[in-house]
């Protein structure tokens, strides 16, 4: 029976959701929602404020300061609420009330950017306003998980040698790219063992990330407006681009067999479910890592008005995808121990392999 003092030491590892019925293919979700913060940001939260503590920049009276869409704000929140910091989160319109709310119930500031900034947009405005508090009050601490190594550490220190004990025999690894600290931590862990899993990012269409113009992005969580300070391409096989029409439709689908995820998640499982049927890749067994869960989505993502009025009808569709009811055979493999619209695919251009951490 676990017993924890502060939120922060809870954090479940090993779940996995067996996403057959839904795709038709051997694709295991990842579900990294179950902790207090309820999101993988958790794991960057912790292992950047304990670095910023090692390093004697955070002390007693520090304020923390982070730009967040939502969920790392929360679990920066929760940290900060445990270890008696203060925090100021600055987000925008596209933050979901909920979240904010959360943020505020455990008292943090929260700071709605609502005009964009001429070249950067909305993330340009958050950052020039992050700098501007901590240029008029040394207390505050940007620990800015745009750039921070802590933030892919967690994930090379955690996420990644978990799928991998629990998946030896993993083929493919699909990861959400948002400031692509899970992608990194993941990709590196992964190549700097020579391992033949292939890892496939995936992104929301809009985002910059990757190349390509930038777009109207209304799902908080995966995608940037800037080129993200913490992406090697090199350690990046593919990548998977899903419009947010349908990241809505695949939410929508796992809801209704039960499964209520967020945003991000609904852009991993229709990136990776297309990759997969793209490839013929029935024998192949493959991880999607899900972000978090979708209550906080459900003035959004779950609201029919709101999806209608951004995507149109046909965004509300919760019919299956073709073949997914009939998968047709055994697994290739699965969890060790356990038992024997539009979207656009591009490959990455891939320098030297990179071999150090």
């Amino acid at each position: 029976m676990p017993v924890i003092s502060v939120p922060h030491d809870f954090n479940e590892e090993d779940l996995y959701i067996d996403l057959r019925p839904l795709t038709g293919h051997s694709l295991y979700l990842k579900c990294e929602g179950f902790n207090f913060a309820g999101s993988i940001k958790l794991k960057a939260a912790a292992e950047m404020v304990a670095q910023a503590e090692r390093q004697g920049r955070l002390v007693a009276g520090s304020v923390l300061v982070e730009s967040s869409s939502g969920n790392l704000g929360v679990a920066l929140a929760m940290i900060a609420a445990s270890e008696g910091y203060g925090f100021v989160c600055v987000t925008d319109a596209r933050c979901n009330l909920a979240t904010r709310l959360m943020m505020e119930a455990m008292g943090a500031r929260v700071h709605v950017v609502s005009q964009p900034d001429p070249e950067g947009g909305l993330l340009g405005a958050r950052l020039a306003y992050v700098r501007r508090l901590c240029a008029a009050d040394p207390r505050h601490v940007w620990l800015s998980q745009y750039t921070n190594p802590g933030n892919w550490q967690a994930h090379y220190r955690s996420t990644a040698p978990a799928i991998a004990r629990a998946f030896p025999r993993l083929d493919v690894l699909f990861v959400g790219a948002g400031t692509t600290g899970t992608l990194m931590g993941c990709a590196r862990f992964f190549k700097d063992r020579h391992s033949p899993v292939r890892v496939v990012a995936v992104d929301t269409m809009g985002s910059v990330t990757f190349g390509g113009p930038p777009g109207r992005r209304m799902i908080p969580g995966l995608g940037m407006a800037v080129p993200p300070p913490l992406l090697d391409v090199s350690y990046v096989d593919e990548v998977v681009r899903v419009a947010e029409a349908e990241t809505v439709r695949t939410c929508r689908q796992l809801a209704r067999r039960g499964f209520v995820f967020g945003g991000s998640t609904g852009t991993v499982v229709r990136g990776a479910a297309d990759w997969l049927a793209r490839h013929g890749a029935r024998g192949l067994t493959s991880v999607a890592i899900s972000p978090d869960l979708g209550e906080r989505y459900l003035d959004t993502v779950y609201q029919a008005n709101w999806v209608e009025a951004l995507y149109g009808p046909e965004a509300l569709d919760t019919a299956p995808p073709p073949g997914a009811e009939n998968p047709g055979g055994a697994p290739a493999g699965g969890p060790a121990g356990a038992g024997a619209g539009r979207r656009e695919h591009a490959p990455v251009r891939r320098g030297a392999r990179h071999t150090g951490r």
